[in-house]
């Protein structure tokens, strides 16, 4: 991992230790960060046999599969997140009660060379229309549905989502 750290942030000594990326330890003044997990959301959006998949039009992993998710907001629950994602990306309310929890993974996140290990929380959700539009252009170069028998992981950015799509998805 890289070290997000060049300096103390409290006292800018370059004497601290940061084990495993966990923590920061300052050597000289005591100060500790702790360098936590984030929690992110994703979205197995389902339409008869095939899975809808987002291209992303952002590093990290530009132009790779996604699914319609992100990061969790302070003093949000993961199934709100999933919908606020949900609408800022595709323009669609979801009904939260009809969101089916999946599984967690664990993924790792490298934005701006700062390394972001997270807690994925996937959910399931089923459509009875296929028609989407991307409102997050920004985020989202294209859309696409993907039947279950031609998924191919190899084609999935991260490896929380890889993860999760072939132990659940292809069996």
């Amino acid at each position: 991992m890289i070290p997000i750290f060049k300096f103390c942030p409290n006292c800018a000594s370059t004497h601290f230790s940061f084990p495993e990326n966990r923590r920061l330890e300052c050597l000289d003044c005591g100060f500790v960060y702790f360098h936590n997990v984030a929690a992110a959301v994703a979205l197995i959006l389902k339409y008869q046999n095939t899975i809808l998949f987002t291209v992303r039009n952002i590093d990290p992993d530009k132009g790779t599969l996604d699914l319609p998710g992100g990061f969790i907001d302070p003093n949000e629950t993961a199934s709100e997140a999933v919908c606020r994602e949900i609408k800022e990306e595709l323009g669609i309310d979801l009904d939260e009660s009809k969101l089916q929890f999946v599984t967690t993974a664990s993924n790792d996140y490298l934005y701006r060379n700062v390394p972001y290990r997270t807690l994925d929380l996937f959910y399931e959700y089923e459509i009875t229309e296929n028609q989407l539009h991307i409102v997050a252009k920004d985020e989202i170069l294209a859309l696409i549905w993907i039947e279950r028998k031609a998924l191919d992981c190899s084609k999935i950015g991260f490896k929380s989502i890889r993860k999760v799509i072939a132990e659940r998805y292809l069996k």
